[in-house]
């Protein structure tokens, strides 16, 4: 008979608040998804913006944590917790090919019921955009509307990224970067340094003589190459569906999401490699 028989120690004697159900507040997370028309196609769209933001949830989750520990002089712990992220960052990026499945006809039929909303008012990419060091004050201006998302993302605007900190740690164990790069206005974007790209060399050219720094730039190049994998993939699924359309929240579309893939967050880590050269050789 092909049937499991069900086990005598299984808990069937349950309150609500015991139950996977009530741990996970499915009744919440599953009466959440409420279309605006009646058109089928509606339901994927709304699911697959959610889970994306369930999944940025988790990613700034562990960012914070990363963050914490670079600022206590560890970077050790911070390699585990960057290999959860780009686990993170690969769910992220396989969704799109969820909803490349849509028609951009099947989109059209309930493109209006979105108003001017738009994934450019996520307020937490821009947290992710901001602590990984995309630094632009006018990202706050869509939530001047929503006084406690702006009171909640302002202090990441203000606070110095990920990279800046990993900066002032070197600073700390005595490499040489500049005074201006350690301490300044951490709400503008990050301006490249010579010097910096200097220290980068000096740390890939000998990397067992520095190797924590070496690994914790590596896992920043992994990070942000994931980041910009991510947006063209958005990019181009956008292209797919839409064409050169407005967007909804008024952007140009496609031609604005293409400009973002232009920005870099980490710009000696990338810069350091046009400076390598193979490692001398004695006769």
């Amino acid at each position: 008979m092909n049937t499991r028989a069900l086990e005598q120690s299984i808990h069937v004697d349950l309150a609500r608040q015991e139950t996977y159900a009530g741990y996970l507040q499915l009744d919440r997370m599953l009466s959440s998804q409420t279309p605006r028309s009646d058109q089928h196609d509606e339901m994927l769209f709304i699911i697959q913006h959610q889970t994306s933001e369930l999944w940025m949830k988790l990613m700034l989750h562990e960012l914070d944590r990363a963050l914490e520990h670079v600022k206590t002089d560890q970077l050790e712990p911070c390699f585990k917790i960057f290999a959860r992220v780009a686990h993170i960052q690969r769910m992220l990026f396989e969704q799109w090919a969820v909803l490349e499945t849509m028609t951009p006809s099947e989109y059209l039929t309930f493109r209006d019921a979105l108003g001017r909303s738009s994934g450019f008012q996520s307020y937490q990419y821009r947290a992710l955009e901001f602590m990984l060091g995309n630094k632009d004050e006018n990202m706050l201006l869509p939530h001047r509307g929503t006084p406690d998302v702006h009171a909640w993302l302002a202090p990441r605007l203000q606070q110095p990224s990920i990279y800046d900190e990993f900066l002032r740690l070197l600073c700390r164990r005595g490499y040489a970067i500049p005074d201006a790069v350690v301490e300044r206005d951490w709400t503008k974007p990050y301006a490249r340094s010579d010097a910096v790209v200097a220290v980068f060399k000096a740390v890939y050219e000998a990397p067992e003589q520095h190797w924590e720094a070496y690994e914790m730039a590596e896992k920043l190049v992994d990070v942000e190459e994931r980041f910009q994998l991510w947006r063209f993939r958005h990019m181009k699924t956008v292209h797919r569906i839409i064409g050169h359309k407005m967007g909804t929240g008024g952007s140009s579309g496609v031609a604005f999401l293409q400009r973002a893939l232009g920005l870099t967050f980490f710009p000696e880590l990338w810069d350091v490699r046009t400076e390598l050269s193979p490692p001398s050789t004695s006769s």
